[in-house]
């Protein structure tokens, strides 16, 4: 299991996309299912929607559907931690879908991160180490 960032599933499922073939390219080297939260999903089919359309959407469903993406579910502790995390990098800024994704990685011990965001360069897990950061 590896936490992917919306950005990445954008690459993966967008041909048009910049990094989609840099994103297919690493995705057999990752092991599934891979997993996002519901911030980063919501933020992908919006991307996906408006820059591909439906089937742009129904092609991050299927990710679902087929268990190749599953959901974080968070904890209330999660919820918590997300806000103090957007203050701490509100001078980055740090968005929703970021913080769950931190968050995310800090309750499941993973600092692998499938993402093609730079802010996770600057983002610390559990506010010392770096994350490693694919592709």
């Amino acid at each position: 299991m590896i936490l992917c960032d919306a950005s990445a599933l954008i690459a993966l499922l967008s041909r048009s996309d910049n990094n989609h073939q840099r994103c297919v390219a690493v995705l057999p080297f990752l092991q599934p299912p891979l997993m996002t939260t519901w911030p980063c999903f919501v933020e992908g089919m919006y991307l996906l929607g408006r820059d591909v359309g439906w089937l742009g959407q129904k092609a991050l469903w299927s990710y679902l559907e087929n268990q190749d993406l599953s959901l974080y579910s968070f904890e209330s502790s999660d919820i918590q931690r997300m806000r103090f995390l957007m203050e701490q990098y509100r001078d980055v800024p740090m968005d929703l879908a970021d913080a769950s994704l931190v968050a995310a990685a800090e309750a499941l011990n993973q600092r692998l991160i499938f993402t093609l965001d730079t802010d996770f360069y600057i983002y610390r897990f559990q506010g010392k180490l770096s994350f490693e950061v694919i592709p």
